[in-house]
């Protein structure tokens, strides 16, 4: 019996057949990131898809200044490490359009607009990466004019790398899939936390994208619902089969035994493999190890940091009180009781199956697998 186009004889996504990668940004729909030139100064603007709008409205925020970027990154209007590293890439562009023409005092202009982009989000390491790889890639130039076309220049490599590195984790992942099967994904890991088609999300966009058959299980994600308003908005807008879950039904629904795998992203993942994500991570890896049930950290290399040896060394940002004690606009809990409100959580390195990035697949022990694989050591 032959197999479906775009599928393999075993069940899984025949990547090969299904020809060139599923699009970034679906037909219709507002790019998460993007650089727009002006034809009249030569200058440009970050364009940013405001997720803290969405799904009700789709809001492109147009920024011209480093205080309305790092901004954006904070409220979250942009979010997810690797869109982050693009914005933040993209933000120094817009430091340096406005920097002042003496070199000496352009070049303090523009260390003080890194520090205060690389700081905007703690977590997040494509931040800094991204931030100190356009400064590194004018590190021999004193001409601000230079240094402005060099930035952008690197900017959008970084922006085209992401794109390219999303397309190759949906290949590699999508080769663990099974076709009519459902899977278990956390937080939005999709092309609004991007500048590609995602890491987890884009796993299973891909299996899709190359025909097969996937029921997408999205927890909701409290506080801020990046399940619930973003990750089921793009299930909606691909057209794709989901289910939405409160948080609290995850252990009931893996140990039912109808979940095949649980595939999330990272935004910072140490050199032994631990993976810091959103929060409520961790607890889903746990319950998957009981339960016998695979769990895979999507990420690019990007996000891996050599100079951690492990997870308790990742900073872990702690956000508002009124992101818990409030519901979009109706109270939540009384005024002014205590909050602990982390943004993420770090699973450590044995609950994890595998970790998925554009260069293949890594498994256990990981130390060396990431180092051998991944970092070229």
């Amino acid at each position: 019996m032959s197999a479906r186009p775009g599928v393999s004889a075993r069940g899984g996504a025949d990547v090969n057949a299904a020809g060139s990668s599923p699009p970034a940004t679906p037909a219709g729909a507002a790019p998460t990131v993007a650089w727009r030139a002006s034809e009249d100064d030569g200058c440009g603007a970050l364009e940013l898809l405001d997720q803290t709008r969405l799904p009700h409205e789709s809001v492109v925020l147009r920024l011209t200044d480093v205080a309305s970027v790092r901004a954006a990154i904070g409220r979250l209007s942009v979010r997810g490490a690797p869109a982050i590293g693009v914005a933040g890439a993209y933000g120094l562009v817009v430091a340096a359009q406005t920097g002042p023409a003496a070199p000496a005092e352009f070049r303090e202009h523009l260390t003080s607009a890194a520090d205060r982009l690389r700081t905007a989000r703690p977590t997040a390491v494509n931040l800094a990466w991204a931030v100190d790889r356009c400064l590194d890639s004018v590190a021999e130039m004193d001409e601000p004019t230079q240094i402005r076309t060099r930035l952008l220049a690197e900017a959008r490599t970084i922006h085209a790398e992401d794109e390219a590195a999303c397309a190759a984790m949906g290949r590699h992942g999508a080769t663990l899939l099974r076709d009519g099967a459902s899977y278990l994904t956390h937080c939005n890991t999709g092309r609004l936390a991007t500048a590609g088609i995602g890491t987890a999300l884009g796993v299973l966009i891909t299996g899709h994208d190359a025909g097969l058959e996937l029921e997408v299980f999205v927890g909701e994600v409290r506080p801020l619902l990046q399940g619930s308003r973003l990750t089921a908005f793009e299930l909606q807008e691909r057209d794709m089969r989901g289910r939405l879950l409160p948080d609290s039904a995850a252990a009931p629904l893996l140990r039912s035994g109808r979940i095949e795998g649980v595939f999330v992203g990272a935004d910072r993942i140490a050199r032994n493999g631990d993976a810091a994500n959103k929060i409520g991570t961790y607890g889903l890896a746990e319950l998957a190890h009981a339960h016998g049930v695979p769990f895979y950290v999507v990420a690019p290399t990007s996000t891996l940091d050599p100079s951690l040896d492990n997870g308790d060394l990742i900073l872990i940002e702690e956000r508002a009180a009124d992101e818990v004690l409030a519901f979009g606009q109706a109270r939540a809990g009384p005024v002014g009781f205590p909050v602990w409100n982390p943004a993420f959580d770090v699973t450590p390195a044995h609950l994890i199956t595998a970790i998925i990035t554009e260069r293949g697949i890594a498994r256990p022990p990981f130390e060396s697998a990431l180092a051998q694989q991944f970092l070229g050591a």
